[in-house]
């Protein structure tokens, strides 16, 4: 069931039946790593592709689903002239350094249809990984904390829905 909650004109909070979703700490396999992965896009039925990536990530080896936050429509930004964005956060855990982690979600955003026109575009799907770990990472390919993080609604709304574990 999806129910939607009004935060104002721009911004509307989504739950589905994964999003947002914890898993029980007693299910989880041990990975040392912990990451927090943003999720978006505005091509077709995103709702339904999220939740299919849920499932795919669900039977990873690579990762562990700790837990999702709601899913957050809001505005475009950089190029305004798209369609809104559906946005939602993954905390995972998993075993892979945090340039095969980027390695794997490209795959899977290219798995999905995923097509990089310009910068900004309108996408079938968006994964960026926002924190890993407590490290900090700034190369060309990769930067840890993801860059400006603190300045998008798209992450920040979504991230107080999420629950500290250990």
């Amino acid at each position: 069931m999806i129910k939607t909650k009004i935060l104002d004109e721009n911004y509307h909070l989504i739950t589905t039946p994964h999003y947002p979703w914890g898993r029980p700490q007693k299910m989880l396999r041990e990975k040392p790593h912990k990451a927090i992965i943003g999720i978006g896009g505005n091509i077709g039925d995103v709702l339904r592709r999220f939740e299919r990536l849920f499932w795919l990530l669900r039977s990873s080896p690579f990762v562990d689903i700790l837990q999702s936050a709601p899913i957050l429509r809001n505005p475009p930004f950089g190029f305004t002239q798209q369609a809104h964005f559906y946005n939602s956060l993954l905390v995972i855990t998993t075993q892979l350094t945090p340039r095969e982690l980027l390695e794997y979600l490209l795959r899977i955003e290219k798995r999905f249809g995923r097509k990089r026109l310009f910068k900004d575009a309108p996408r079938t799907l968006d994964l960026d990984i926002i924190f890993y770990d407590d490290l900090q990472i700034s190369s060309k390919r990769l930067t840890i904390p993801h860059p400006k993080w603190m300045q998008r609604e798209s992450v920040l709304i979504p991230l107080k829905f999420l629950k500290r574990q250990q």
